[in-house]
């Protein structure tokens, strides 16, 4: 097994220090969407997927599940009861699990078709079998990372992974990075994940990003971000300095929809500024680690000479009294100083001349 540094997302590519990836995770979203427009879900789902295109994504990810392969009646909360008053896991994701094959499908088609790629998470056995015709890779959830037999199966498919790390100790992520290894499947992506709805910043826990960079060199590292948008999307600009090569967040048209994943959201308007900061961060990133070819009038000018501080007659021995170091750098550099010294000059210098090795003996 060879582990993959590049992963092809469509048209676009997950490698280190390449361009992000950016994931729009509408999730189930396209519920709220649709009564607010008025529309039927699957044009909802198809609104958000175009908006999302438009606005920079380079993929788009639903959820995948049935309420009652999910979550016992009892499940408590674990999300802000403030924000999303359901206290109930079960009554939750019963309202969100109407589609299935059939409806993917035709979401898959139509992000084809719009050429954005689809993805959509499976939480349970049946969703990775149809999602595997439907999808190029995988994404699996941070509630899975200790369902070591459902991510061994879905590795089973042989298909890019992308395994998110919320709530996880150091050891279940290397057994769940085992588990995909047995499967003889390199391509993982492992993102950094709070899983908290939503995350205060102070939790963000960014440096995680490097911790997984060090202990998994060959593998990829993302985030998965559930931090309430800035106006400036700092925290995924931030995870994307730190290496980041992917990152994914949820996608809403509407912020100010109560409940679900709306508040903690990104909308096309967060995802533009997101694709700005991306620009503006491969502008000033560079790829050298020598001096720009703007600096080398630089180089010349602002750098300094050894000069003659006073006149000095032909035939004189030059002596510590009798030079300066002053600009321009187009003379004999200050670090021959010693060589200099005790030299004899050939023909008379200036005060505020420039030594030249043409006029000092050898």
């Amino acid at each position: 097994m060879k582990a993959a540094r590049k992963i092809f997302v469509g048209d676009h590519v997950i490698e280190k220090d390449g361009d992000p990836v950016i994931i729009a995770e509408i999730g189930v979203n396209y519920y709220d969407i649709a009564k607010k427009k008025k529309i039927p879900l699957l044009d909802a789902a198809k609104f958000m997927i175009s908006r999302a295109k438009a606005a920079g994504a380079h993929a788009v990810k639903f959820q995948s599940y049935k309420a009652e392969n999910l979550a016992t009646k009892q499940s408590p909360a674990y999300w802000d009861t403030d924000k999303e008053k359901l206290r109930n896991q079960y009554e939750l994701f019963s309202q969100y699990d109407k589609f299935g094959e059939k409806e993917y499908g035709e979401l898959s088609a139509f992000s084809r078709k719009n050429k954005i790629v689809f993805m959509s998470t499976p939480f349970d056995f049946e969703s990775v079998e149809y999602l595997d015709q439907l999808v190029d890779l995988f994404k699996i959830s941070s509630s899975d990372i200790t369902n070591l037999p459902f991510i061994a199966h879905i590795a089973r498919k042989g298909k890019p992974v992308l395994l998110s790390t919320g709530a996880s100790t150091n050891q279940e992520i290397r057994e769940a990075v085992r588990t995909i290894e047995k499967e003889k499947n390199g391509q993982i992506v492992l993102l950094h994940c709070v899983l908290n709805y939503p995350v205060a910043y102070p939790d963000a826990n960014l440096v995680r990003i490097q911790y997984l960079q060090k202990a998994y060199p060959k593998y990829l590292v993302g985030y998965s971000d559930h931090t309430l948008p800035d106006k400036h999307m700092r925290v995924l600009l931030a995870a994307i300095i730190m290496g980041a090569c992917v990152v994914e967040k949820h996608f809403t048209l509407d912020k100010s929809i109560p409940g679900n994943d709306h508040y903690h959201a990104m909308d096309p308007d967060d995802l533009l500024t997101l694709n700005e900061n991306v620009r503006f961060y491969r502008n000033i990133r560079g790829g050298t680690s020598s001096f720009m070819p703007s600096e080398i009038n630089s180089r010349k000018f602002a750098r300094r000479s050894i000069v003659a501080k006073v006149d000095i007659p032909k035939g004189t021995a030059i002596a510590p009294e009798l030079i300066a170091f002053k600009r321009p750098g187009t003379g004999i550099a200050p670090k021959e100083y010693e060589r200099v010294l005790g030299k004899k000059v050939h023909c008379d210098i200036l005060a505020d001349e420039l030594l030249q090795w043409s006029k000092i003996e050898k």
